[in-house]
């Protein structure tokens, strides 16, 4: 018997039509990402319908030309110095192979504005990630508080030829995260969404993402699959992969004599939790001046409603802002 949404079945759960659908596991059928292009899409809220529900069956989607070419250059320009001078991680999650680059907020305005920055990605995580109070009891006043997501991590890989597989994980075990098995996606099920962009042509040859689909619904005490099982995001230039922190993924090997496998990530959190990467002490706080003030709050200068990281019991954005009039309350 198991507990799905505080209904408990046998194996499976009802669906709206009153038929049992069967749990999401292994041995279920692999659901297949789609894959969609920003520049053919009819308007911008009909590509968002498509990618929330790709990912909510799947887990994953893969959105072609979300990047234009001049800013695949640059940020070419700004990361290739810090790739170069990466040394191999001590130990085997990584291999000896890849070479990763950090606090990409602060290295590059580029890699800000437009893959943190991205407005489809910004409005996913809105979607999965936002969290809405609604019985906080304060005497006889109920205060209602909205959390928005908050920046994650930020991470540039390139694998290089003789790289081998990264094995499959899922990124939400930071959290302490433990999902049961469910036949349906709903939300607040997930604790992040991540985000890839191709910065060079990126093949299940050269270590392009691989993932579970449907993994993000199957319990997590099942162990990875196979890699039978896997969808690999082969990207060109600019497109975009997608995926919940509850799927099973990982770098493949880069099987090529001379391909590099080049792809900028970041991934967003709910604004309650801690996050994965330190943006304060990863990023120098003078070029986050620089950057707009949404994107200041977005990597975590302001509240988690309510009351959630503040400063002397004030929005931090005060602190990096003096001269901001209205910060907003704390509720």
């Amino acid at each position: 018997m198991v507990e799905t949404n505080g209904v408990h079945v046998n194996g499976s759960i009802n669906g709206t039509n009153g038929v049992s659908k069967p749990l999401m596991g292994p041995h279920s059928k692999i659901p297949q990402p789609a894959d969609l292009d920003l520049s053919t899409a009819k308007s911008e809220d009909e590509l968002l319908k498509e990618i929330i529900e790709s990912l909510r069956v799947s887990g994953g989607c893969v959105i072609r030309n979300m990047v234009g070419k001049e800013v695949i250059e640059k940020l070419e320009q700004d990361f290739r110095p810090y790739i170069s001078k990466d040394k191999p991680w001590n130990g085997d999650f990584w291999p000896p192979e890849t070479r990763r680059v950090m606090g990409c907020l602060g290295k590059s305005k580029t890699f800000a504005l437009n893959i943190i920055g991205d407005p489809i990605w910004q409005k996913i995580g809105e979607h999965f990630l936002s969290s809405k109070l609604q019985y906080n009891w304060v005497g006889d006043k109920q205060e209602l508080s909205t959390s928005r997501p908050q920046l994650n991590n930020t991470v540039v890989f390139s694998i290089g030829p003789g790289a081998k597989d990264q094995v499959l994980h899922r990124d939400d075990p930071i959290y302490h995260t433990y999902n049961s098995a469910t036949a349906e996606h709903s939300l607040g099920r997930d604790s992040g969404v991540g985000f890839f962009i191709a910065g060079k042509k990126t093949t299940r040859q050269n270590g392009a993402t691989r993932f579970v689909p449907g993994s993000h619904l199957w319990d997590y005490a099942e162990p990875p699959p196979s890699d039978d099982k896997c969808f690999y995001a082969e990207l060109n230039p600019g497109d975009g992969f997608m995926v919940f922190s509850g799927c099973y993924h990982g770098g493949s090997a880069n099987k090529t004599t001379n391909e590099e496998r080049l792809v900028y990530s970041t991934f967003t959190t709910r604004g309650w939790l801690r996050q994965e990467e330190n943006q304060y002490l990863a990023n120098d706080v003078e070029k986050v001046k620089e950057l707009p003030v949404w994107l200041q709050q977005f990597a975590g200068y302001s509240l988690s409603k309510p009351f959630m990281g503040w400063v002397n019991l004030d929005d931090p954005m005060r602190v990096i802002n003096p001269d901001m009039k209205d910060a907003g309350d704390i509720w």
